[in-house]
């Protein structure tokens, strides 16, 4: 069963995609793309990878809501998370957050325990470290100038492996054509919440089975970003894909079925 919705959470809309019939739920936080384009109209595309997983679980995958406001945090990303989840009447769930989903994620563990049954950090940091923040600055310079082409080819850069590079690189400028937003603002709210963004000092709050899975090479939240949670979230587990950066979870093809014996454990 596939279908796409929305919640309303305060005076807007959130949207998500559902697939799935199992009676565990599987809620799916994405990253820093959602600001160029949300969830809605994408159920077939997005339940791929997850296709093993739609016996047993109904994966939901949520954009954040449509209109934020500035200054809108990643904290307050995570209770407006909550909110929505509690409208659905989902219960507790299993969440997986990959980069930016996965500092709501952690926001969502430490301030909403009674939500996560177990946590999937993917690919994230728990602060806006060096290399997160000269990225993310330069994102945000870049969609300021309306430079969609740069934004889309320095992105893949810190992304992908280079054999993936290699492979796709001649492709890049076709995808940045057909995903330029008519507006940034969405984009630019999101970002500007990662430059806030530090847990660290809250960590050991979390105290759900938590699974870590990082890229040797990522250059996008840093390679020490992963150890660093892992240190602070006590019983946490800790998995490293060697050679793969920031879109392991797009390049390792065991990603999702480790992700799914983590929580079948």
């Amino acid at each position: 069963m596939r279908k796409s919705g929305s919640v309303t959470v305060g005076n807007t809309e959130m949207y998500y995609v559902s697939f799935g019939r199992g009676k565990k739920i599987l809620a799916v936080l994405p990253g820093l793309s959602d600001g160029l384009a949300t969830v809605k109209g994408k159920t077939w595309v997005l339940s791929l990878p997850f296709r093993k997983f739609l016996r047993d679980y109904t994966v939901m995958m949520f954009s954040r809501k449509n209109e934020m406001p500035e200054g809108y945090s990643i904290r307050e990303m995570a209770a407006d998370q909550v909110r929505a989840l509690s409208l659905l009447g989902t219960g507790p769930v299993y969440l997986l957050g990959v980069s930016q989903g996965g500092m709501i994620a952690q926001y969502m563990a430490i301030d909403h325990p009674e939500t996560v049954t177990k946590l999937i950090l993917a690919v994230t940091a728990p602060d806006a470290n060096g290399t997160v923040r000269e990225n993310v600055s330069g994102w945000i310079g870049l969609a300021e100038r309306g430079d969609h082409a740069a934004l889309m080819a320095d992105t893949a850069e810190k992304m992908y492996s280079e054999a993936y590079l290699r492979k796709y690189r001649s492709v890049l400028p076709l995808v940045a054509r057909f995903t330029k937003p008519r507006s940034y603002e969405r984009f630019l709210r999101n970002a500007q919440a990662i430059l806030g963004f530090d847990c660290r000092s809250e960590l050991p709050k979390i105290d759900c089975p938590t699974l870590i899975l990082a890229g040797s090479g990522d250059r996008t939240v840093g390679k020490d970003a992963a150890e660093e949670m892992h240190r602070a979230i006590g019983g946490s587990e800790l998995y490293v894909y060697e050679g793969l950066g920031h879109g392991a979870y797009e390049e390792a093809g065991d990603f999702y079925g480790r992700i799914q014996e983590f929580c079948d454990r």
